[in-house]
């Protein structure tokens, strides 16, 4: 005789339906084996299973017991198989009708007295369940919140092995987790844009690249306020969605980054120093887990002194600015993940970090400096809308009573540009207008007649490539959009053109 019951494993950022079937019989006695291509956290699974059926007042079969994880060539990770591994077995014991399982599924990690530890992916593993059918999961009491987010399937809260037992028995049921409603309102940032004296043009830079979601580069002698302007960027981005939420937090699931969050509700800001490895920037591992860029999905990523990191790392952020996406290529297999996210980059303009400075006198080479600035390579920088030089401030900007304007007002501005892009792209899975693709760009950029002549002069004289001449007009309709116009004027073209790469010759 066998049992089967329903569970799933956490593939990229979907998930996979898994039947784990039980059978006895054969073999010497008190034997347990699981096959089914488990990883180590599985396959210790035996040992925690027998322990947690043991403590929680029933016997184990005293017969050889096989577990079997279907389909057998899906690998198979964690430790979230322990509960319907236990249920399994115990199922033989208890003769369940199997019709009782076929709707709902099972996850959870056991400790060894039989309470339920919570497990990572639990988010994209309910809304598989959900798109799939199914009536019900059960999940660790911890998880319980993030797996109702996933709103069209009944999610029950696990506290022990005991519980869900006397639950199918029907001796006391478990009580639904009810779903709770987010707030996204509170975006409040500790690092408020008025702090930052002066810069009132890398300000504007800055509210054009979170109105349109635009990459942007800051280049400049040390100590002129980069850091700070990069650290104030999420305080001016508009609050997030609750499709965006979802989308992050399936990814931090994944990631096991929850922590005592069961839903992400602000933006995210990631910033890896810069001995960080392509592995931890792009995501891998035996295990194949999100890296930061896509942690840092519909939010921030900032790579402070940009050169600095290895080539190979910024090399491989070319696919993922240019298509929102990640493709992860390992022996175990490929994994595509989300990876929209604004780039904020920041560098000095020499290894010493003073040349062009009034001030103090650089004392790097010619070549010191061409091999420096050839650590980034040309592609990357075409991929970056926004190039601006951070100048050192004077004494009379730094000792200034009066502060700036506050990230909340530049904040509504920003939030009415979007609202002006998501009723443009309504019909379509476009959040901003650097998502374009080049012929919604075509569609959606009508320029003015002199614009249009501006535009050609620019692109002939600077000799832009096709990508770079689409990133302006992309980044020309943000400008427009800001100004709530509809056309797209010459003034606008203007100010997306000086903001090129040709202010990066220092």
């Amino acid at each position: 005789m066998s049992s089967k019951i329903l569970s799933a494993s956490v593939v990229g950022l979907d998930a996979a339906i898994v039947e784990v079937e039980a059978d006895t019989g054969g073999g010497e006695l008190g034997t347990f084996f699981v096959v089914g291509l488990p990883d180590k956290a599985v396959s210790e699974a035996r040992e925690r299973v027998r322990s947690a059926i043991k403590n929680s007042n029933f016997d184990f079969p005293k017969l050889k017991v096989t577990v079997n994880l279907a389909p057998a060539h899906l690998p198979k990770h964690g430790p979230s198989f322990d509960l319907p591994i236990a249920l399994s077995i115990m199922s033989l014991l208890f003769s369940w009708d199997e019709k009782l399982f076929q709707k709902i599924l099972f996850i959870g990690e056991l400790a060894l007295d039989g309470s339920v530890r919570p497990v990572d992916g639990s988010l994209p593993i309910a809304i598989k369940a959900a798109k799939d059918g199914f009536e019900a999961i059960f999940v660790p009491e911890a998880n319980a919140i993030e797996a109702k987010l996933a709103r069209d399937i009944e999610v029950f809260p696990v506290k022990n092995l005991e519980q869900v037992i006397n639950h199918l028995l029907k001796k006391e049921l478990i009580t639904p987790q009810e779903y709770q409603e987010a707030d996204f309102s509170k975006n409040e940032s500790i690092c408020d844009i008025s702090f930052v004296r002066g810069q009132e043009h890398v300000k504007r830079a800055m509210e054009i690249a979170a109105a349109g979601g635009h990459n942007l580069l800051m280049f400049g002698p040390p100590g002129s306020g980069k850091t700070m302007l990069a650290k104030t960027f999420p305080s001016i981005l508009p609050c997030l969605t609750l499709e965006e939420a979802l989308e992050i937090t399936k990814i931090y699931s994944v990631a096991g980054r929850l922590k005592e969050e069961s839903l992400i509700k602000i933006r995210p800001f990631r910033s890896p120093h810069h001995t960080a490895s392509d592995v931890a920037l792009i995501g891998g591992g035996a295990k194949i887990s999100p890296g930061e860029i896509s942690l840092s999905h519909r939010g921030v990523l900032f790579l402070d002194e940009f050169p600095e990191f290895p080539r190979n790392v910024l090399e491989a952020l070319r696919q993922p600015l240019e298509d929102g996406l990640v493709t992860v290529s390992r022996a175990a297999g490929s994994v595509v993940f989300p990876a929209k996210f604004i780039l904020i980059a920041s560098m000095n303009p020499c290894p010493c970090g003073f040349f062009g400075d009034r001030e103090k006198h650089c004392s790097c080479s010619a070549q010191q400096i061409q091999n420096y600035r050839k650590k980034i390579s040309g592609p990357i920088l075409d991929r970056i809308d926004i190039h601006l030089e951070v100048p050192r401030l004077p004494f009379q900007k730094l000792a200034e009573e009066t502060t700036g304007e506050k990230s909340l007002s530049v904040r509504d501005r920003v939030e009415k540009a979007r609202v002006i892009q998501q009723s443009r792209f309504k019909a379509e899975k476009i959040f901003t207008n650097s998502e374009m693709t080049s012929e919604k760009t075509k569609e959606v950029c009508v320029l003015s007649e002199e614009a249009k002549n501006l535009l050609g002069s620019a692109v002939t004289s600077l000799k832009l490539s096709a990508r770079a001449y689409f990133r302006l007009l992309k980044l020309a309709r943000t400008i427009a959009d800001l100004s709530e116009e509809e056309k797209i004027s010459t003034a606008h073209v203007a100010e997306a053109l000086q903001y090129r790469e040709k202010n990066i010759s220092f």
